[in-house]
């Protein structure tokens, strides 16, 4: 039994240390930072003084690593353009869907640790998460320099598109508002739930159309995920008018 165990986890930790290396050229200091990483409160570890052990810590710090970098990443990269087109770009960049993406196209929403029964609601985040937790333990382990170095020339050169995001329409909200406008239709949008984790509270948001309930979104402000649910519904409406053309087309 203790051996199988011992086994099990040998195993984790190449898989670990095969993606630090692999993916960020990371050979680490303490493997238990990056470890800590991958687990997702759902499955949240005891220590020695019972407190429970997982990413959101990490995340935190990764969140705030993350902006920063591409902060100034952007700035570098546009002198020329002004703080609007800036702030949307990194808004792109670090929403909760871009780093979602990002997470899997790397592998690492396959290490992470989570209960697999969790909804896909409240936790529609987990990957994203992780990927914020991971540059915590990066920059923990290894310092701003490296982090920055990992991102700027390792991820994002290979898993960004710079020019699809800068041609990526954003503000989907107005969008959906001048829909509404044109066809005479109420439009609101409503917090339905407010979930806080590590003293960072993630919003719920729901779109709705004279009173009916359309698609929802979680983010860390209430006008991201206002963003990211009007961005599904309108895709969700463009959808339909396309299965309405077709019906129309089919009965002439």
């Amino acid at each position: 039994m203790f051996a199988f165990l011992g086994t099990k986890k040998q195993k984790e930790n190449k898989k670990l240390l095969d993606f630090l290396r692999n993916i960020l050229g990371c050979k680490p200091k303490n493997i238990s930072l990056y470890r800590l990483s991958l687990i997702h409160k759902s499955c949240s570890h005891k220590d020695a003084f019972g407190y429970k052990k997982n990413n959101e810590r990490l995340e935190y710090l990764g969140d705030a690593v993350l902006s920063a970098i591409v902060g100034d990443f952007l700035f570098k990269k546009y002198p020329h353009k002004g703080e609007g087109f800036l702030t949307e770009m990194r808004s792109k960049i670090v929403s909760r869907n871009s780093l979602n993406k990002l997470s899997c196209k790397i592998g690492l929403s396959k290490l992470v640790e989570c209960n697999k029964m969790v909804g896909s609601g409240q936790y529609a985040s987990i990957d994203g998460d992780a990927f914020e937790a991971l540059i915590g333990a990066l920059y923990l382990d290894k310092g701003y320099d490296f982090t920055y170095k990992v991102l700027i020339n390792k991820l994002f050169p290979l898993y960004l598109d710079m020019d699809e995001l800068e041609n990526k329409t954003w503000n989907y909200k107005s969008k959906i508002i001048d829909w509404c406008q044109k066809n005479k239709k109420d439009i609101s949008f409503k917090v339905v739930d407010v979930i806080e984790v590590n003293h960072r509270k993630q919003y719920n948001v729901q779109v709705f159309i004279d009173k009916v309930g359309e698609e929802t979104a979680v983010d860390f402000s209430i006008k991201a995920a206002e963003q990211l649910a009007s961005e599904k519904t309108f895709k969700k409406i463009l959808e339909r008018e396309e299965d309405k053309k077709i019906v129309l087309e089919d009965g002439e």
